[in-house]
C-alpha cells in the first residue's frame, strides 16, 4: 500500500525514493502529528502529516483520506504528494506528504489581521470566497461534500488563494449534495464568510456566554452593520444564513454572484446583485 519509505539517518527519511529532511514540528492533535520537512532533491518544503493506526479501521481511515486528495488536481484543493504506510514493531504509522503553505491558514490570516486592528478588504473577502466555491464545487461535481468547512481548515497560497485542506472529513461513503447536504454546506460557507467580515464566528458569543448554539442557528442571523461592506455582500450573507435551509443560494448561484461582484477593471462597471 502507498509507496516504499525508510528511515535513513537521524532526522532524513525516504518516501518514494526521495529524501527529505526533519526542520520541525509544526503541530499535532489527537492520532496525528504535522511535521515541516525538506525535500532534498529539490529544495521545497512539505507538511508531512503522520498518523497513528492503532486497528486496521484507523489504516483504512488513513488510506480513504489519501484516495481523497487523489481525486482532485484542482489548485483550490490540497493535493497529495505521496503517501506511505510505516510499520514498525507492530505498529503503523500512515505517512501523507502535502506541500508546505508558509502562510498558514486562514483563520491565522484573520487574527493577524485583528492583532493590528484591521480586517480583511471587501475585494480580498470577494476573492477568496471565490476560490473557496470553485473547491466546493469540484468536490461536488464527484459526489461528496466537505464536511468540516471553516477557517482553520482552508490554507493561503503564496499568492493568496485559498486551499481546501482536511479531505479526511470527506472519508464516507459518496454524498448526494443536493437538497440538505449542500444546504448545511452553505451554512458552514456563510460562517466563513462571517469571519472573514467581522474577524469572529457568527456564534462565538453565544458560546462564550453559555447559551445554545444549536437554539440560535434556528434565529435569523443579525448582520452588524459595517461600513467596510457593501450592501451587496450583506446580502450575499444573509441569504446564505437564511434560517430556511431551501431557501440557500446553491453553489453555482452563488459562483455567478460572486463572478459579478468581482473587482472591476479601471473603467469598466461593476455589478451587482
Amino acid at each position: 500500500m502507498g509507496h516504499a519509505l525508510c528511515v535513513c539517518s537521524r532526522g532524513t527519511v525516504i518516501i518514494d525514493n526521495k529524501r527529505y529532511l526533519f526542520i520541525q514540528k509544526l503541530g499535532e492533535g489527537g492520532f496525528s502529528y504535522v511535521d515541516l520537512v525538506e525535500g532534498l532533491h529539490d529544495g521545497h518544503f512539505y507538511a508531512l502529516k503522520r498518523i497513528l493506526c492503532h486497528e486496521q479501521q484507523d489504516r483504512e481511515d488513513a488510506q480513504r483520506e489519501a484516495d481523497m486528495h487523489r481525486l482532485f488536481h484542482h489548485p483550490n484543493i490540497l493535493r497529495l504528494v505521496a503517501y506511505c504506510l510505516r510499520e514498525r514493531d507492530a505498529k503503523h504509522e500512515a505517512w501523507l506528504l502535502l506541500p508546505f503553505f508558509k502562510r498558514g491558514t486562514l483563520w491565522a490570516e484573520i487574527e493577524r489581521l485583528k492583532d493590528k486592528g484591521s480586517f480583511l478588504t471587501e475585494d480580498e473577502i470577494l476573492r477568496l470566497l471565490l476560490g473557496i466555491c470553485r473547491g466546493l464545487e469540484a468536490i461536488h461535481a464527484k459526489g461528496y461534500a466537505h464536511r468540516d468547512l471553516k477557517p482553520t481548515n482552508i490554507l493561503l497560497g503564496d499568492e493568496g488563494q485559498p486551499v481546501l485542506m482536511d479531505l479526511g472529513s470527506m472519508n464516507q461513503a459518496c454524498i448526494h449534495v443536493e437538497g440538505s447536504r449542500q444546504a448545511l454546506t452553505l451554512q458552514s460557507l456563510g460562517c466563513v464568510l462571517y469571519a472573514m467580515m467581522f474577524g469572529e464566528g457568527p456564534y462565538d458569543m453565544v458560546f462564550q456566554k453559555g447559551d445554545s448554539v444549536a437554539l440560535a442557528v434556528q434565529n435569523q442571523l443579525s448582520i452588524p452593520q459595517s461600513p467596510r461592506h457593501s450592501p451587496a455582500l450583506r446580502q450575499l450573507l444573509a441569504s446564505m444564513m437564511t434560517v430556511d435551509p431551501q431557501q440557500r443560494p446553491h453553489i453555482p448561484l452563488l459562483l455567478s454572484q460572486l463572478e459579478a461582484l468581482q473587482p472591476s477593471a479601471p473603467g469598466q462597471h461593476t455589478t451587482q446583485i
